[in-house]
């Protein structure tokens, strides 16, 4: 569960969010310039709001007034968030392997056999295990976004968050992998929020929408009802064809 109190100012944009996501797998969604990316980096904490604070399963990761901001990225185990971002940003002289188990290299308990397995998992999981050995300059960009997914599911992240992550990718692609990852992810028990200007990816993943419109949450509940509207256009414009 994520409790979310942030105000955050962005030259003439303002962030304002007064809200509990308790579902395992909530789409923000919402037009280009909403704050959709900019709601993610503050709870990834790579940004630090001007007012509020981030509570999440009980644990406070960031409050202004108590002047606590637990530190974010896949080396530090403190703040529990894990962020797949639109770009992959993968380490380019590094293998795929290597860029997946970065994230592993703050977990002592994992023994050097149990890091590679996760790896394998992780790459199998979003079908990229026949990239193993490349390096992230041989892949295109749906591979990239594959690899950089995995990278941020081998720490196992108590939250985990998904800026587009697949965009690359052709419209079943997307879609396959989105509903073995929600499998997987809901078997783990890892909560997931999933950034989206696509309605038919809200749609499609059942899920709880938050829908965010010029900073502030217009609507919060299932897909069905907050995007009832834009379920008549899609149908509407799948009938057009």
């Amino acid at each position: 569960m994520v409790e979310l109190q942030l105000n955050a100012q962005r030259g003439s944009f303002h962030l304002q969010i007064n809200c509990t996501l308790s579902a395992p797998w909530t789409v923000i969604f919402g037009p280009s310039g909403a704050g959709k990316s900019t709601l993610l980096r503050l709870i990834a904490g790579l940004e630090i709001p001007d007012s509020g604070r981030i509570v999440l399963d009980g644990k406070v990761i960031t409050d202004t007034r108590g002047r606590v901001q637990l530190l974010p990225g896949p080396l530090s185990s403190q703040r529990g968030v894990g962020l797949v971002a639109q770009q992959p940003a993968l380490f380019p002289h590094q293998t795929v392997s290597a860029n997946v188990a970065y994230g592993l290299a703050h977990l002592a308990q994992l023994d050097q056999q149990t890091r590679r397995q996760r790896v394998t998992a992780m790459l199998e999981l979003v079908g990229a295990a026949q990239l193993a050995n490349r390096s992230p300059r041989a892949l295109s960009g749906g591979e990239a976004q594959r690899v950089s997914l995995a990278r941020a599911l081998a720490p196992m992240p108590s939250l985990l968050l998904l800026d587009e992550p697949l965009s690359a990718l052709d419209a079943g692609a997307r879609d396959q992998i989105l509903t073995r990852l929600q499998t997987w992810l809901a078997d783990q028990k890892i909560q997931t929020i999933l950034v989206t200007h696509d309605a038919a990816d809200a749609l499609a993943t059942e899920a709880e929408v938050a829908l965010l419109q010029e900073g502030t949450l217009a609507a919060l509940g299932p897909a069905s009802h907050v995007l009832a509207a834009e379920r008549i256009r899609l149908l509407t414009r799948l009938r057009a064809r």
